[in-house]
């Protein structure tokens, strides 16, 4: 199987959510207090929202040829968006930020299975199209 553009897109998805899912980690959910110089939005904004553009344009630019290995970097992906949603949704302690937090967690959580579905469509259309 050879490297292609969708591939390399993916990947780069999945690197930016392992970096955010660390950070967070590291600092505990705190704003600034990992190892990126940035406050949660800022650190959502540019480690969180490119991975799931970037994930839909690799979906939709792969369209001829079978990429199964696509598809099951698309529900890793899906999968790391989905654990950040729920990670947001646990976390919120505060009464005013925790129904932000929930309102967020929830739309990850979607989005992330929206992401799996793709991925999931994709390994389909492989084995439809290799049969």
């Amino acid at each position: 199987m050879s490297v292609s553009i969708p591939h390399v897109i993916s990947g780069i998805s999945i690197i930016l959510l392992v970096i955010y899912g660390a950070d967070v980690i590291v600092g505990g959910g705190g704003a600034g207090d990992g190892f990126l110089p940035f406050d949660a939005m800022t650190r959502g904004i540019a480690f969180g929202f490119p991975p799931i553009i970037l994930s839909i344009i690799a979906f939709f630019i792969s369209k001829k040829p079978p990429y199964k290995g696509l598809g099951i970097m698309l529900i890793v992906t899906g999968i790391l968006i989905i654990i950040g949603g729920i990670m947001s949704v646990t976390s919120s302690t505060e009464t005013e930020n925790s129904t932000r937090m929930m309102g967020e967690g929830g739309s990850l959580i979607i989005i992330g299975g929206i992401i799996a579905a793709l991925g999931a469509i994709k390994i389909k259309k492989s084995r439809t199209s290799v049969s």
